[in-house]
């Protein structure tokens, strides 16, 4: 088609075929292809080259071209979605720091009592926190996320020392 690189990836979506190379969009109009709008919704096999991964409450967004794309597991593709609101000002390239802690059991416990023992840390320290790891965002407004995070952990972490852990 003229217009469009060769190796362009046809995408069809919303009852329309769309061309894909490279970040750019195509559609054909009389005859000739002509770039467009990412169609929000379309799959694609592929991330454009020089893309950006933005955090936006723990999840990557992929950036390119105005455009922003998801990872979509049970496609196995990645989908054109609209920008969540507030990830422009909000958003940052640097990964989460994971809410993951090693423990070290000072006491000989054994792995089912590391594994309560955790389990029941985790628990007292999300309800006196309000912050559960487990939960998108932790469970709280995006602004008070980083805090309560903290908090979360040291009080998991006084929790699990109590218990006889070294906690690192």
């Amino acid at each position: 088609m003229p217009g469009v690189p060769r190796g362009a990836y046809t995408v069809h979506y919303g009852g329309g075929a769309f061309l894909y190379h490279g970040g750019e969009w195509y559609r054909r109009d009389g005859g000739v292809s002509v770039v467009i709008a990412a169609p929000i919704g379309a799959y694609v096999p592929v991330l454009p080259p020089l893309y950006s991964t933005v955090w936006w409450s723990g999840v990557p967004y992929y950036y390119a071209n105005d455009t922003y794309y998801a990872w979509v597991p049970q496609a196995d593709e990645y989908q054109v979605v609209m920008p969540p609101t507030g990830i422009e000002t909000g958003g940052t390239t640097q990964a989460p720091v994971t809410d993951s802690i090693f423990i070290y059991p000072r006491n000989g416990q054994s792995a089912q009592q590391q594994s309560t023992d955790r389990y029941e840390c985790h628990r007292s320290a999300a309800d006196a926190t309000g912050y559960d790891p487990t939960q998108a965002g932790g469970g709280v407004a995006v602004a008070m996320a980083s805090s309560k995070r903290a908090d979360y952990l040291r009080a998991q972490a006084a929790c699990l020392d109590a218990r006889g852990y070294s906690v690192k």
